[in-house]
């Protein structure tokens, strides 16, 4: 532990212990008791309602409402889609807390490049982009408002997340040399989002078989303020730090987008951030409202099978507490990969070989209703994300930085936390989340936040928690010898030359951010839309 952690610790119940237990919350977003069911429940009652559509869609993350979507433009209505959750969305949900909407998982998505035409489609048909005398243009009231990130670091705050204050001559030297092999690697392969349409370069395909702090060692990149950057990167992308994911994964964070940003460059434009006050939410409610009743939630799936004139689905429905079995012609199987191959009758070897080797990270979000601004110090102005360095933590942005208020007031931080490289690894930092208690997170979170914020413990009313036990896959290396996930595009390729395994087996479609490796907004919505 960090002197200045114990130290804000150790300051809590000076601060206040009273006010402390005062703040009310729970946890919540996530049923851990509804999705714990399939693996605790011995035995479920025979099938009392028989329905039956044209496509049946399993998962309602982004991946199955992409395919929902799809099917929609298809004129195709004769669907319906089963989520285990009471609101479609997945990682990509909204909430509020006392009155004020909130991210209860991802909060914001790039403005995507021509390599994911999909979303694109998708942001013009909501409004959200159109073409002004031949060019594209974004609503700039969904574009990150200024300032968008700020770090706390040496006891102030400054502009933007890399360690800049004070730092050495050698430390920027490393910088630069890490933003030198950044581009290098930008120029010997293409890099895009999704990468599950792009075909592997040499250099990608070396770079997938190592960890990523293994690339740093071999290129002598020791500095730990950059060291630090990078290891907050991956974990804010990936769930796991440098010393976990890949080395194409941590490459790729940079080179797929906005390339390494040196201090001094502030002239550089960025790609512009969508961001609203519940998150992605903003998107999954657009994409589930047109569903109406084809949206089936609180639903269980038990069992999927392949029968002769299509696919045969058992269901648990949480409200009635009675299975039901779906008959459809062909099914969507947009669950994480551990789940459907625990589901899948007579699951291929390829699935389960994916669902052994696939890793998730455990996440914790945290939402903190303050009921007056917080006082801050000096420097850099109240930014949307907001980062403390050093901390166990990823930072908090603020749901209502969107806001054109002219007086600030009340407002909710969400704060975030990857658990995929505790000590102990995903299954440790799982535990943690199942066992440790409500109020014992609540004082973890206050003390982190209290070193930058002194006063938010005495100004905080409520705090909200999530917890997802498994959150995203995350982009370990890998032997592209055999059969993997990462990338999608060699799979693929393995895949289509074997006549015993297919991408789409027998009358089911696969589609998940898992079959990308990693969990990002565009993978999801693509690989959904394409499987459709």
């Amino acid at each position: 532990m960090q002197r200045r952690h114990f130290l804000a610790s150790a300051a809590l119940p000076l601060i206040g212990c009273a006010q402390a237990d005062d703040i009310s919350g729970s946890f919540t977003g996530i049923n851990l008791a509804r999705g714990h069911l399939l693996r605790d429940r011995q035995s479920w009652p025979a099938p009392a309602v028989m329905r039956k559509t044209d496509v049946l869609i399993l998962g309602g993350g982004v991946a199955g409402l992409a395919a929902a979507r799809a099917l929609r433009l298809q004129g195709r209505q004769d669907f319906a889609l089963l989520e285990l959750e009471d609101a479609a969305g997945g990682n990509s949900r909204g909430g509020t807390v006392n009155g004020i909407a909130c991210p209860l998982g991802a909060h914001y998505l790039p403005v995507p490049g021509d390599a994911a035409p999909e979303v694109q489609d998708l942001l013009e048909e909501l409004g959200l982009r159109r073409r002004v005398s031949g060019r594209w243009e974004y609503d700039e009231r969904h574009l990150c408002h200024s300032p968008q990130e700020r770090l706390f670091f040496n006891g102030a705050w400054q502009d933007g997340l890399l360690p800049v204050q004070g730092v050495s001559r050698d430390t920027l030297a490393q910088y630069q040399k890490f933003a030198a092999l950044v581009e290098q690697a930008r120029s010997a392969a293409r890099w895009t989002i999704p990468a599950s349409k792009q075909p592997l370069a040499p250099v990608q395909t070396a770079l997938i078989a190592i960890t990523f702090i293994a690339y740093l060692n071999q290129n002598g990149l020791t500095d730990p303020h950059l060291r630090w950057y990078l290891n907050y990167c991956c974990r804010d992308d990936f769930g796991a730090g440098i010393a976990t994911v890949s080395a194409w994964a941590g490459i790729h964070y940079f080179a797929s987008r906005h390339g390494f940003h040196l201090p001094g460059t502030e002239s550089v434009e960025r790609e512009g951030v969508l961001t609203w006050p519940q998150g992605n939410g903003w998107l999954t409610e657009r994409l589930a409202a047109p569903l109406q009743e084809r949206l089936h939630t609180g639903r269980v799936v038990l069992r999927i099978a392949s029968v002769k004139h299509g696919v045969e689905v058992d269901a648990f429905n949480t409200t009635t507490q009675t299975v039901e079995r779906w008959q459809a012609r062909r099914a969507i199987v947009a669950l994480p990969i551990f789940v459907a191959a625990r589901v899948l009758q007579n699951a291929p070897d390829f699935l389960r070989q994916a669902a052994a080797r696939t890793h998730y990270a455990p996440w914790l979000v945290a939402n903190i209703h303050l009921k007056t601004p917080l006082h801050d110090r000096p420097g850099p102005a109240p930014s949307w994300d907001n980062v403390l360095y050093d901390a166990p933590g990823l930072g908090y942005v603020d749901a209502l930085h969107q806001s054109l208020k002219p007086v600030p007031g009340a407002t909710v931080l969400t704060y975030y936390r990857a658990l995929g490289d505790v000590p102990g690894g995903p299954n440790a930092g799982r535990r943690q989340l199942l066992e440790k208690p409500w109020s014992a997170w609540r004082d973890d979170i206050l003390a982190e936040l209290a070193v930058a914020h002194p006063d938010l413990p005495a100004k905080a009313t409520r705090i909200d928690i999530t917890r997802y036990g498994h959150a995203m896959a995350i982009p370990v290396p890998r032997d592209l010898s055999q059969i993997e996930l990462q990338p999608p595009s060699i799979m693929r390729k393995k895949l289509l030359n074997s006549e015993q395994i297919k991408l789409t087996h027998d009358k089911l479609t696969f589609a998940h951010s898992d079959w990308a490796g990693y969990s990002v907004f565009e993978e999801a919505f693509t690989l959904g839309h394409l499987a459709a």
